[in-house]
């Protein structure tokens, strides 16, 4: 039977807003030492915002000062519930990082610029998570006046 592709997804303002304003553990997917890269750069602007970061990247680097972890799964063993899970990975991969992320009771889903997965967003709305995709934290917290 043809279900059909997923809604679009849209981000909420409010939702956003509230992410960015919780001190609360993000587990940033994808943040390794590579300074090049864009998870390296709004890791530490989250950390300004006074956001904790957890690094999640197979090679397990400890990043800003924060203790690396090779999946979210050890990540939440190791440092306690996880709030939102920031994807910076390829949309590819996105599905099964969220449905890890919705398995372990994460409440949120973060999907970085350009990092679009119709389908496991609409999975993670309809299990309950706050679902933010396709921006960035680093664009939005000005837009909302939260940096």
């Amino acid at each position: 039977m043809e279900t059909g592709s997923p809604r679009e997804h849209r981000n909420d303002p409010g939702v956003m807003q509230r992410l960015l304003t919780t001190p609360a553990p993000w587990a940033v997917v994808g943040l390794s030492e590579n300074r090049e890269r864009p998870a390296y750069g709004v890791a530490r602007y989250m950390q300004n915002l006074g956001l904790r970061i957890v690094p999640v990247h197979p090679k397990a680097e400890t990043v800003h000062g924060a203790r690396g972890y090779r999946t979210l799964s050890e990540a939440q063993a190791a440092e306690g519930p996880i709030a939102v899970a920031d994807l910076f990975v390829n949309s590819a991969l996105v599905g099964d990082v969220v449905d890890e992320a919705i398995a372990l009771g994460i409440k949120a889903v973060w999907l970085q610029l350009g990092v679009i997965d119709q389908a496991a967003a609409a999975r993670a709305a309809a299990a309950g998570l706050d679902v933010v995709m396709n921006t960035c934290p680093a664009i939005e917290a000005p837009r909302l006046g939260v940096a």
